[in-house]
C-alpha cells in the first residue's frame, strides 16, 4: 500500500477504479482512460500492474451479471487474435513506446467515433455489419496488444463489434467475457516482466472493494438504457476517449 500512501495518488487511483467500473458495467471503452490517468501519479508500468488485479475482480462481477447474454461466435473469433497480440506486446515490451501506441490508438478511435456519429446522425437507421469472423481475429490482435501495454483494448473491440448492432445486453456481455479471458491471459506476462509484485498487489487489494461497488452500480445503470441511447453514448465516449489518448500520446 506504500504506492498509494500519498493522498493525491490514492484519490487518482480511486477515480481510475470508478472509471474502470463504469467500463466493466457496460460503458465499454471508457476503461481505457484509467491506466493513463493513474500514470499521472505512478510510472506507467506500475500503474498498469496495479490496475490488472482490479480489472480481474471487476471482470468477475461483470461476467456474472451478463453471463446469460454474450455472443460465443464473436469471442471465438477474436480470442485467438488477442492471444497473438498479448504475446507480441509482451515479447516486444521494451521496444514499444507507450506514447506512440496511445497516439495511434487515439487517432483511430477518434476518427471511428466521429464517423459513426455522422453516419447515424439524426437517428438514421444503419444496417448492421456482418463482416466475416477472420476480420474479428485481426481486430483481436490490436485488442490484445493495446490491452497488454496499457489496458486499452476497448476501442479495437468496439470498432468491429459495435457496428454489428447487437442487443445491448449481448454487446456488454460479449465485452465482459472476452476481456475477462484476456486479463487472465495477461497475468503471466506481467509476472514475467516483474511488474506484478508485493507492492502493486497490495495497492490493488486496497482498491478492490471500490472496484466491485463501482461495477455493480454501473451494471444497474446500463440495464435501464435503451439500445439507441446506449450506442449513442458508446460513440460519444469513443470520441472523448480518442481525444484523451491522442493528448496522452502527444504529451
Amino acid at each position: 500500500m506504500e504506492l498509494l500512501s500519498d493522498p493525491v495518488t490514492l484519490a487518482v487511483a480511486c477515480l481510475a477504479v470508478v472509471i474502470v467500473g463504469m467500463g466493466k458495467g457496460g460503458f465499454t471503452g471508457i476503461g481505457a482512460l484509467a491506466t493513463p490517468l493513474l500514470a499521472l501519479c505512478l510510472p506507467p508500468v506500475t500503474a498498469a500492474a496495479v490496475m490488472l488485479p482490479v480489472l480481474i475482480s471487476q471482470d468477475v462481477v461483470s461476467v456474472w451479471s451478463f453471463r446469460r447474454s454474450w455472443d460465443k461466435w464473436i469471442v471465438a473469433w477474436m480470442l485467438p487474435g488477442t492471444i497473438v497480440g498479448i504475446g507480441a506486446a509482451t515479447f516486444y515490451a521494451s521496444a514499444v513506446k507507450e506514447e506512440q501506441m496511445l497516439l495511434a490508438l487515439g487517432l483511430i478511435t477518434l476518427a471511428f467515433g466521429l464517423y459513426r456519429l455522422w453516419v447515424e446522425r439524426g437517428g438514421r437507421i444503419v444496417a448492421a455489419s456482418n463482416s466475416p469472423g477472420w476480420v474479428g481475429s485481426l481486430y483481436g490482435i490490436a485488442v490484445g496488444a493495446t490491452s497488454q501495454i496499457a489496458h486499452a483494448g476497448g476501442p479495437p473491440f468496439q470498432m468491429w463489434v459495435t457496428p454489428r448492432r447487437l442487443p445491448m445486453a449481448t454487446y456488454v456481455g460479449t465485452n465482459s467475457v472476452l476481456f475477462a479471458l484476456i486479463n487472465v491471459i495477461k497475468v503471466p506476462g506481467y509476472f514475467l516482466l516483474g511488474s506484478l509484485n508485493p507492492q502493486t498487489l497490495s495497492a490493488a487489494a486496497l482498491l478492490l472493494p471500490l472496484a466491485v461497488a463501482a461495477t455493480l452500480v454501473s451494471v444497474r445503470v446500463v440495464r435501464k438504457l435503451d439500445n439507441e441511447r446506449f450506442y449513442l453514448m458508446v460513440y460519444v465516449l469513443m470520441v472523448l476517449l480518442g481525444s484523451k489518448l491522442v493528448w496522452d500520446g502527444l504529451r
